[in-house]
């Protein structure tokens, strides 16, 4: 039996959506900022350069996507990774690039 008849349909398409997520650059430098600890989206845009509405949009993406989780303490929201699978899949991504 081959890997995609393994996986149904609908796993192929949701597969390819998650990673038409990974597929934007902004994104992916967040993440990868996020990788190391949580941070504000100020704090994201001051290392990124960029404008925090930018930083926002993209968080938003991220959330609804279920790769980012925020966290609320008083007024600044403080966003981070959602687990170590968003992790490990932009190392095993850097690792291929670098093979």
């Amino acid at each position: 039996m081959d890997a995609e008849n393994k996986i149904d349909i609908e796993m192929l398409f949701e597969l390819a959506d998650l990673f038409k997520v990974f597929g934007d650059s902004t994104r992916l430098r967040i993440m990868v900022k996020l990788s190391d600890d949580e941070m504000s989206v100020s704090d994201i845009a001051d290392a990124l350069k960029m404008e925090q509405s930018t930083i926002s949009h993209q968080l938003r993406v991220l959330r609804q996507n279920k790769l980012v989780r925020v966290r609320r303490d008083g007024k600044q929201m403080y966003y981070a990774l959602d687990d170590d699978h968003v992790k490990k899949i932009i190392e095993m991504g850097v690792d291929h690039i670098l093979e």
